[in-house]
């Protein structure tokens, strides 16, 4: 068969997760929807797939996930099982491709385990595809592993018409029995050390005003806790309303569009999925300038994402308010480039690069 024909087969891609995490981690189940509307095999990871299926490329996200087990026991015997299957993968023949959604793994239990286990991953990688070109040059600066490997630059997609999005501000609002000219803050997303809520809480309850309204929204992290820490920060306030718990997808739309600001505080970040989300909802939003998070305002503009410097605090959440408020912009952010069958093609033309680069002898 000639290299022409090769490149027209259906590729088979075992990926981890694909489609069994749709409702908390959307990203995996529209980026494997819009690749099989291409033509591409995609499966849920299982072991056997990789010990004996026909697979071409396995796909990985967050890498530390493979070792978030209960016990220090069970984490030491998956990471070992974890590298077996790597180096039978890479026997086989099998292209191994990380998404880089973060630079280090958040969130360490097990350090002793989970940190030589990330490198080895990342030795591992025949391919990488970063969200954005920054993300994409942080990796390369913190693991120089990654220059000898093909990479690529392929966005994180919108949330458009992923859930529900059929109330106005007004109703949502009314749902959640908030004033029409009360001014609300909003976060959502999963409550982790690094997301930095407590800080947030602790901001906003240095404001004086008594016409404004936070909206705490997300489940807390199993693994790390900290529902302590943000109710003694929240102290009791009224203004403070906290949902902490699993947010059902027909509920998201009242949590985002009774807001006039989404506020992301993160401590350390680099691609945010709920920024995203926000802008999915036509929400200005304000983050940290840390990550990849100042190309995301360069790309939908500066009446859209708020950049801060530093950790959050009443003045930038007074500032960002009011910007929020004041600020003239288009009734839809403009999120044209992160449209999903576009994506879908780059990532589809990036595994192909990929197995091209291992036949030509350039791939471990």
């Amino acid at each position: 068969m000639t290299s022409a024909n090769r490149e027209q087969e259906p590729l088979n891609v075992v990926a981890r997760p694909a489609f069994k995490d749709a409702a908390s981690k959307p990203y995996n189940s529209l980026l494997y929807s819009s690749l099989r509307g291409l033509g591409v095999h995609v499966s849920e990871y299982k072991t056997r797939y990789l010990l004996h299926g026909e697979v071409d490329i396995w796909h990985i996200h967050w890498p530390e996930s493979l070792l978030e087990i209960k016990s220090l026991a069970s984490a030491w015997l998956s990471a070992q099982k974890y590298r077996m299957l790597l180096n039978i993968a890479h026997r086989r023949g099998i292209k191994l491709v990380w998404t880089i959604h973060d630079l280090v793994p958040h969130d360490v239990v097990y350090p002793r385990i989970e940190w030589p286990f990330w490198h080895d991953i990342i030795r591992g990688v025949d391919g990488a595809i970063a969200l954005t070109q920054k993300g994409l040059d942080l990796a390369r600066e913190r693991y120089p592993r990654l220059h000898e490997v093909p990479a690529f630059v392929i966005p994180h997609g919108h949330f458009r018409d992923v859930y529900p999005n059929t109330v106005s501000r007004a109703e949502a609002r009314q749902s959640l029995g908030i004033g029409e000219s009360t001014r609300v803050i909003g976060y959502f997303g999963q409550v982790r050390p690094y997301k930095n809520v407590p800080s947030l809480v602790r901001a906003f309850r240095s404001l004086p005003d008594d016409d404004i309204c936070l909206l705490v929204c997300g489940r807390i992290s199993k693994r790390t806790g900290g529902r302590e820490e943000i109710m003694a920060a929240a102290g009791g306030d009224p203004r403070v309303r906290l949902e902490l718990r699993y947010i059902r997808p027909e509920e998201i739309q009242l949590y985002t569009l009774a807001t006039d600001l989404m506020v992301f505080p993160y401590s350390e970040i680099l691609n945010s999925g709920s920024a995203i989300l926000a802008l999915s909802y036509d929400r200005p939003i304000a983050v940290p300038n840390l990550g990849a998070l100042p190309e995301l305002r360069r790309m939908v503009g500066e009446s859209w994402v708020l950049g801060y410097e530093g950790d959050i605090d009443g003045r930038i959440l007074t500032e960002a308010l009011a910007w929020a408020r004041k600020t003239p912009r288009p009734a839809h952010a403009p999120l044209e480039q992160l449209d999903w069958p576009a994506i879908g093609g780059k990532t589809l033309a990036a595994y192909r690069e990929v197995i091209r680069d291992g036949r030509n002898g350039h791939a471990n």
